[in-house]
């Protein structure tokens, strides 16, 4: 069997529809909670699959979170193999600045459900299940990243042009969040609970109906996103 291993930063973003679909694959999946596990520890050439998740912490903020600069470490060389890996909003940040790019606050947040606009390459890959035209996607991230020299930009929104890079065969960042949907995302409304508050024109009631909207499709079409893409790694 092959191996998963998600590195995450709350306990509530995880793996979300993503999990079913790897184990449905024959996939083992494991996790390591990145602020309280020894990421030293790890091989980060071992899993066939390297996920790095998301979270309300920022990849700059070193300071008050040492482990973000291991953590970065083992994504740069994981990088450097061109072995799989994953990155989902957080995630996506710290392989953005594992490969030399500046990771900068947006000015605003962008949280909520939205469409994303593909590029002509976006098209091509294993996100033209996500076209706008149809479908959104959850936002909820306040940074965002320059684009890495070598990476190839997938897809924009008119607040963040940099939404998601492929860098390679094997490596592919998404800023926005194509795993997370359904009543899980009420975990997310707890723990994100002053966030919320603190950013104008958005409530949980709001995210909480247009999550209920959204679902359906987005968990059949980031389904056909993320098997397409593990179909082209052989995974």
């Amino acid at each position: 069997m092959t191996s998963v291993l998600a590195i995450r930063h709350v306990a509530f973003e995880d793996l979300g529809l993503l999990a079913p679909l790897l184990r449905q694959r024959g996939h083992t999946i494991s996790y390591i909670d990145a602020p309280t596990g020894d990421l030293g520890d790890i091989d980060p050439l071992a899993p066939d699959l390297l996920v790095v998740l998301g979270g309300p912490i920022g990849a700059n903020d070193v300071g008050d979170y040492p482990f973000l600069n291991t953590e970065t470490a083992l994504v740069e060389r994981r990088l450097k193999a061109e072995r799989p890996i994953l990155g989902l909003c957080l995630g996506s940040q710290i392989m953005a600045r594992a490969l030399g790019a500046r990771v900068t606050p947006v000015g605003q947040k962008e949280i909520g459900w939205a469409p994303i606009t593909l590029t002509a390459a976006g098209f091509e890959s294993c996100l033209r299940h996500l076209d706008g035209g149809d479908t959104a996607v959850l936002h909820w991230h306040g940074d965002t990243f320059d684009l890495p020299h070598g990476a190839v930009r997938l897809g924009s929104t008119e607040l963040c042009e940099n939404q998601a890079f492929a860098w390679g065969t094997a490596a592919l960042a998404l800023q926005f969040h194509a795993e997370a949907a359904g009543p899980a995302l009420e975990a997310w409304f707890v723990g994100h609970a002053a966030e919320i508050a603190a950013t104008p024109d958005i409530s949980v009631a709001q995210l909480r109906a247009d999550t209920e909207h959204w679902t359906p499709t987005i968990t059949d079409r980031g389904r056909q996103c993320f098997t397409e893409w593990l179909d082209g790694l052989g995974l």
